[in-house]
Formats: C-alpha cells, structure tokens, sequence
C-alpha cells in the first residue's frame, strides 16, 4: 500500500450520522473479484438523492471525506475500503467509526481521523470553500483559517500508514529475522531438515 504522512486538499462534507457499509457500497457490489471500479458503486443510493454532496463537480477527486458519528457501521466487507479508495478517498473525519470499518480502512492505506463533534461541525463549514490538511507526522488537522484539531493514533498503526506497510511489507521487513530463526531452527533439529517430504 502507499504510504501517507500527509493529505491535503477539497473535503467531502458528507456528515451524515451511521452511515453502515451497505450504504458505502451496496450488497450487488461485492460480486466482483477485483477492486477496480467499486468507486462506481460508493453511496449509489446516497447519490440518487437531489442535490446530493457526491455529485457536486467541486468536490471530484477530493481525498478526504467528512462523515458523521459510527461511520462504518453494519456488517464487516472490507469492499467498503476498497470503494472509498477506488474513489480517491485516502482520509475520513469523523467522531467515531465501526472497529471494524477502521481496521480494515487501516489495512488498506486509509488514515481514520476521530475529532469531536465541535470540530467536524467546523470542518463541515470550511470544506464548502477551502481545503483541508491532514498531517499524519504531527496527527494534527488544520485550515488556512488557523484551525488547528490534534488527533490521537494507534502508533503502530501510525508506523505502518507512514511506511506503507500492509501485512504483506511488515512480513517482508522481518525477512532477515526470519532468515535467522530458519537457520537456528535447522541447526537445533537437523533431522527435521533432513526428513523427506511427504505427499
């Protein structure tokens, strides 16, 4: 996965309160066996709706979406991630979110931010007209209006979003450790190296 330290730029100001995985992408989406395209699919019924903030031009390609309290909820597909990142989302900001939801955005590249609702609210209004800054080094979200909201993250999780590293990468970091305990292991128990395979 890419590794994200600081994401910048036009805010969704979605704000909506319990919004579950279905609504992220709906049941008929899951058939696929590729992520591609599952952007398609994010918020379709949110997007039936007039007048709806998804399809606002101003707001194309922006990579963070602002949502409300337990977003995420509902059941565990982790397509919920993977449509949020076909559509450019590498951030959400919200006061809460599903345990889950925020595992499986964190396995797949997507920085969770949790600020009280007092800052989303002011979020939700600067994200009409202005840009939004997320700095994952400092875990601090501000404005070009002084705004300024610290939030708090899992530091290994922190460690692994700044590194790029999925479970995948963390594995393939420990590769020389791994390497050693192999070696150890075939010098306590020779015979185990020496045992033929079976079929």
């Amino acid at each position: 996965m890419k590794p994200i330290s600081h994401v910048a730029g036009r805010a969704i100001p979605f704000g909506r309160k319990n919004v579950d995985t279905d609504v992220i992408i709906p049941a008929h989406w899951l058939k696929t066996i590729t992520r591609e395209g599952l952007g398609k699919g994010a918020f379709e019924a949110v997007k039936k709706e007039e007048g709806n903030v998804f399809e606002n031009p101003e707001f194309s390609g922006a990579p963070i979406l602002i949502a409300g309290d337990n977003f995420g909820c509902g059941s565990s597909r982790e397509h919920a991630a993977w449509a949020l990142l076909d559509m450019g989302i590498t951030s959400v900001i919200a006061p809460s979110f599903s345990d889950i939801f925020s595992g499986n955005a964190f396995k797949n590249g997507i920085l969770t931010v949790a600020l009280p609702q007092e800052a989303i609210d002011r979020l939700m209004e600067v994200a009409q007209t202005d840009p939004i800054d997320i700095d994952l080094e400092t875990q601090t979200v501000t404005t070009r209006f002084q705004d300024r909201y610290s939030f708090e993250i899992d530091p290994f999780r922190k460690h692994c979003l700044l590194g790029g590293l999925d479970e995948v990468g963390l594995t393939m970091a420990q590769g020389d450790a791994i390497a050693a305990h192999e070696a150890k292991a075939r010098d306590a128990l020779p015979f185990l190296a020496k045992t033929p395979a079976t079929t």
